[in-house]
């Protein structure tokens, strides 16, 4: 089963700290991309509209589970690196919790389900 996910966060406000950040995004590291697919995530896409980032995550269901993945993150050197290095660029959205980064965004709308709101 594939579930979608969908997050929000911000980038600062700063022209050059985007154009770096879309630029690591336009070669990221093979320990960072072997991370996700070893989570379970099946694909992913960031959209940028302004300072505010949308990432949709399409995971296995079988396979992925939010809290092992940030495990994960935490033990392995190389992705705490990435993400030392991502959070010079990212900071959360007016809605973000303390201690959070990406925050799940809420569906209110699906032309597929025929409802108005999910």
């Amino acid at each position: 089963m594939i579930r979608r996910d969908v997050l929000m966060l911000d980038l600062r406000d700063d022209p050059l700290l985007i154009e770096q950040y879309e630029a690591h995004h336009r070669a990221v590291w093979p320990e960072v991309r072997a991370h996700l697919e070893r989570q379970g995530v099946l694909d992913m896409e960031i959209y940028r509209l302004g300072t505010r980032l949308c990432m949709v995550m399409e995971v296995d269901e079988q396979k992925f589970d939010a809290a092992r993945m940030r495990q994960a993150e935490q033990e392995d050197p190389s992705l705490q690196a990435w993400e030392r290095l991502m959070w010079t660029f990212q900071q959360p959205t007016p809605w973000t919790p303390d201690g959070c980064k990406w925050v799940p965004a809420r569906c209110i709308f699906r032309l597929s389900s025929g409802a108005d709101a999910v």
